[in-house]
């Protein structure tokens, strides 16, 4: 018989959480800690192998625009239940009360290195930014902004497409913000569209892909439906990686793939591109 008795797990009693959350981060793609400190400093972008994660729409702010040049647009906007779907009012309560945001998309103006923008980030954390009636008028007015005042327009897309719970008033959201988007071309100003993961359904058959510059993060998933559903309509193999932003690149859907380090300088290079010039005195 041993002289050292080997203590069970139990009799440590229970486990001590010193340690407190939200100070490490595990890298979903490599799999590697990362602190919170030096997530945050890098965009949120890993430091092994440069995976995106998630922003909020705070943090896309932060990262785009000039330091404290936006001014918000529409804050009180948010979704109705106009059809009365069971449970749609709690859930978006709920929503707002997790994520402090109105509804999935928040709009403002900004300069990005000087150049006058609105600016829409949709926020997935909010009913996996799906597209309501509240998000498609936002969405309209900050475009609607951008044209009277002269802008660019910047929208960043992250989004599961329509929203089901407002049905019909959903999917009038594609033409709408479409339709203010034509005129802002008409006016003779840009439109840079940002997709970030992932970006699906209505919002990528809408304002999504009209962008006169569209613009990709890395690896991020960029399609209309699910694999599954385009394989069993279509009843053809689909080829690997057939949505995502390198293999959209490649195919002529996006213009270029930037990472977030470089998104600023990229978008106020192609602003001072091709926003109008003022004419001098």
């Amino acid at each position: 018989m041993g002289i050292f008795k080997k203590r069970s797990i139990k009799s440590l009693g229970k486990k001590k959480s010193d340690m407190p959350e939200g100070l490490w981060n595990k890298c979903p793609s490599c799999g590697a800690i990362i602190d919170e400190l030096t997530l945050k400093q890098r965009h949120r972008v890993c430091t092994k192998c440069d995976h995106h994660f998630t922003l909020t729409s705070e943090e896309r702010v932060a990262m785009l625009l000039d330091p404290e040049s936006f001014k918000e647009l529409d804050a009180g906007v948010e979704a109705v239940d106009r059809l009365g779907f069971k449970g749609y009012t709690d859930k978006v309560k709920g929503y707002q009360k997790k994520t402090g945001l109105r509804d999935a998309v928040v709009t403002g103006r900004g300069t990005v290195l000087g150049n006058p923008v609105t600016l829409g980030v949709m926020d997935f954390r909010f009913l996996g930014a799906s597209m309501g009636a509240a998000v498609g008028e936002k969405l309209t007015r900050a475009i609607e902004v951008a044209t009277e005042e002269r802008r660019g327009c910047i929208i960043v897309s992250a989004s599961g497409g329509a929203r089901m719970h407002e049905g019909i008033l959903s999917l009038m959201q594609m033409a709408k913000t479409s339709g203010a988007l034509a005129r802002h071309h008409e006016a003779g100003l840009p439109y840079f569209s940002i997709l970030t993961h992932p970006t699906t359904g209505g919002v990528t058959a809408s304002f999504a892909t009209l962008g006169d510059i569209i613009m990709a993060e890395p690896n991020c998933m960029i399609g209309f439906a699910g694999p599954r559903v385009i394989k069993e309509t279509t009843h053809q193999d689909l080829p690997p990686g057939f949505q995502t932003a390198e293999f959209l690149l490649e195919h002529g859907l996006v213009d270029m793939i930037v990472d977030r380090s470089a998104m600023r300088d990229k978008l106020g290079q192609l602003l001072g591109y091709t926003m109008p010039q003022k004419k001098s005195a």
